[in-house]
């Protein structure tokens, strides 16, 4: 069948050809602006870490931290052995690889003291895969915080299997351990990959106690130098922070404690803000929703907004003070 004349485009491939002219000139332009004074590019140094592969790394170690649950095969007592030990095997070396191209290209780049880094690459994957057990421990008391504090949640499988908190905590724990190494890069990938995936922004840096629990966790804010205790559990909206920052804050605070500390068993609800190195919410305080503290809360407190005074108007009429009623005529 043949198409008839109206429906044959009347372009001429030449056309092509004209604007094509212009790519040599368009390729010159980008290649000058990389040469200008502060331009970032990488250029003629060590590759970056790859983030495909570090996110792939999360997957791979979250089918070790819980397994069976995101596996694609079954596991029974019969391949468990076979099939954690193939995994660890294979992934174990990944690992140590991106470690190794996180250490070798700060050391190229920032023209730094040799640090061994295939050495320190693998050691650096042995502590973390030693860890492991201690993970899954942990992770499992934080499991049960969630279940225990949620009257929604049908069970724990439910919470390892759909809950964000738990992703993102679980990520921030393996996170943390790099952060503790010193290990450029990956850390925050890796924490930052969570924080796309599920809104929870938990710096690697920041020091979480066991039982831990994030609920709904949309908008949660946990910044590098926090420390939270145990069974703790923050709300959606929480935002652990630092105080306000002059313009040079990158090299004046660097390394400085910036963030609050939460002692034991505290709960704060949704919508609260909490800055300062300084602010210290002691145990078994509670912190009520849309709050602003940036001083220290002694321990065993109640911390709640004044209830606000509403106003209430019919459409079109002028605002009336109390309770609504039916009928504004």
């Amino acid at each position: 069948m043949h198409l008839s004349d109206e429906k044959v485009c009347k372009s001429k491939p030449s056309v092509a050809l004209v604007f094509r002219e212009e790519i040599p000139e368009i390729t010159e332009a980008i290649i000058r602006s990389c040469e200008e004074p502060g331009s970032f590019t990488h250029i003629n140094h060590e590759p970056i870490p790859s983030r495909t592969e570090v996110v792939s790394i999360v997957h791979a170690l979250q089918k070790l931290l819980f397994p069976g649950y995101f596996s694609r095969e079954p596991l029974d007592a019969t391949n468990l052995r076979y099939k954690i030990g193939h995994s660890v095997s294979r992934l174990f070396d990944t690992v140590a690889q991106q470690i190794i191209h996180s250490l070798r290209h700060d050391c190229f780049r920032y023209d730094q003291v040799c640090s061994h880094c295939n050495e320190q690459g693998y050691e650096t994957a042995r502590r973390l895969f030693r860890a492991i057990p201690d993970l899954r421990r942990i992770l499992m008391a934080d499991v049960h915080a969630a279940y225990d504090g949620d009257p929604a949640a049908t069970s724990h499988d439910e919470i390892i299997f759909s809950y964000p908190g738990i992703f993102a905590i679980s990520v921030q724990r393996i996170a943390h351990i790099l952060y503790q190494d010193q290990i450029p890069f990956i850390p925050r990938i890796m924490t930052e990959y969570a924080h796309s995936v599920t809104g929870i922004d938990i710096h690697p840096g920041a020091t979480i106690g066991e039982r831990f629990a994030i609920d709904h966790g949309t908008g949660v804010v946990i910044g590098e130098t926090t420390t939270i205790g145990a069974n703790v559990r923050l709300y959606q909206g929480v935002t652990l922070g630092a105080l306000s920052l002059p313009p040079d804050a990158g090299n004046r605070l660097r390394g400085k404690k910036r963030h609050p500390t939460l002692e034991d068993d505290v709960i704060i609800y949704a919508g609260a803000t909490i800055l300062g190195g300084n602010t210290v919410i002691g145990a078994r305080s509670i912190i009520g929703g849309n709050v602003w503290l940036t001083e220290s809360v002694p321990p065993d407190t109640l911390v709640v907004m004044e209830a606000p005074k509403l106003s209430y108007r019919a459409s079109g009429s002028h605002p009336q003070q109390g309770k609504p009623g039916h009928d504004f005529a």
